[in-house]
């Protein structure tokens, strides 16, 4: 009853303020159910029992499996996944569910420092950062090599909403520093600010005759949260911007068109695919929506940053 009532309150609050005639929740956007994965780990690295979420139907998967995004009818995957590289199986878990005060449950992601142990010796170090995206993860995952290359961006999506409308709140350090483990070795300190960060892009999406994948951004809409909010921000919003935005006051490179995002062909390969321009006539194809408690490249980033969301919904 009381998510039910908070999130009434953000479309009252919405409808009042005239920014919109319809508030369109993201299926399972309210972050009510949840899948567990109970993944037993490798006895080489110690055998741990972890337990990795999905956001989704309510279910409980005993099985180190690869999980199957594509059907399991929920648009959203996330840093949590199962790995098996050279027979050795772990898991990692850098988002879960908890409760939220007052009733319900909300999304929680973290910037973790994860290591592995092999016969009681940490030889491998990584910063992993929490994130919750629309999209999937293809598993096991084989390789840190290139951790893009493990992720489809996106889910097919045509309409065109004004804004992205969540709840959040975030945890976010004010040092001037951050942890790199690129590369292996230990891990080492570094300059830089990290921070939590959301974002909503539409894009078009097409593939050639050879299979590779070709984009256009359609609309985009980003905000980096550089310090901590500690009490829920009900009913935030990220407006929606069509066409080429380099020009406009509020535009940051981060911004900017990428060339880093993955999905899979039409021929059964994951492809790297970049955005070629701006193009606000285009008609969406696909849609990401993407939450994080970092806001750095793989590898980098502030240990203890985290970043709650709750309740996202598209507004028309």
């Amino acid at each position: 009853m009381k998510k039910t009532l908070q999130i009434v309150a953000v479309m009252l609050f919405v409808a009042a303020n005239g920014y919109a005639q319809q508030l369109e929740p993201v299926p399972y956007g309210d972050m009510e159910q949840w899948v567990v994965r109970v993944i037993k780990e490798s006895g080489i690295i110690g055998g741990n029992t972890r337990e990795l979420y999905c956001l989704g139907k309510s279910d409980t998967i005993r099985q180190n499996k690869a999980y199957d995004y594509l059907h399991s009818g929920s648009p959203w995957s996330s840093s949590n996944a199962y790995a098996k590289v050279a027979g050795v199986e772990k898991g990692a878990c850098t988002m879960r569910p908890e409760n939220r005060e007052g009733g319900g449950k909300c999304c929680r992601m973290d910037v973790e420092l994860q290591s592995i142990k092999a016969l009681g010796i940490v030889n491998v170090s990584v910063i992993a950062g929490g994130t919750l995206f629309t999209g999937r993860t293809i598993e096991p995952i084989k390789s840190t090599d290139n951790p893009n290359h493990n992720i489809e961006c996106g889910v097919p999506f045509t309409k065109r909403p004004k804004a992205l409308v969540f709840d959040y709140k975030c945890k976010v350090s004010p040092e001037q520093t951050m942890t790199s483990t690129k590369g292996g070795g230990k891990p080492k300190s570094i300059a830089g600010h990290d921070c939590a960060k959301a974002f909503i892009l539409l894009i078009n999406r097409w593939e050639d005759a050879d299979g590779n994948i070709h984009a256009v951004r359609v609309g985009t809409g980003m905000e980096l949260f550089e310090k901590t909010v500690s009490t829920w921000q009900n009913g935030h919003r990220i407006e929606v911007h069509y066409g080429n935005i380099t020009g406009e006051p509020f535009y940051k490179p981060y911004m900017g068109l990428k060339s880093d995002m993955y999905a899979m062909n039409s021929k059964g390969k994951m492809v790297n695919f970049i955005e070629e321009g701006w193009d606000a006539t285009k008609a969406p194809t696909h849609l990401i929506i993407n939450f994080s408690a970092g806001s750095q490249e793989p590898f980098v980033g502030h240990e203890g940053n985290t970043m709650w969301v709750d309740n996202v919904m598209l507004e028309y």
